[in-house]
């Protein structure tokens, strides 16, 4: 499923036009990323939990010349399903 396919899914469960359904998607998942990016968690009941996990610094290995190569810290997105989501596969 892509955006497009998700935006029908929403128009048609919602009973929404494809545009506000379209709005509704992107001012989610702006509100999402917003608080993300605050460093904050987000929890969807049922669904899941966003959050941001920071990754150290730490020393790793070009696998095509074996040297040792420093890998800087960096911040990524963490996502755990709820346990609704996960009772449906």
């Amino acid at each position: 499923m892509n955006k497009t396919d998700l935006v029908n899914a929403i128009a048609v469960e919602a009973k929404l036009t494809k545009a506000q359904a379209k709005d509704a998607l992107e001012a989610t998942l702006k509100a999402i990323g917003e608080n993300l990016k605050n460093g904050e968690k987000v929890t969807l009941i049922g669904f899941g939990t966003f959050s941001v996990k920071e990754n150290p610094a730490h020393t790793g290995r070009n696998p095509r010349t074996k040297e040792a190569i420093e890998i800087p810290a960096k911040k990524v997105i963490k996502f755990k399903a709820g346990a609704e989501l996960n009772s449906k596969l």
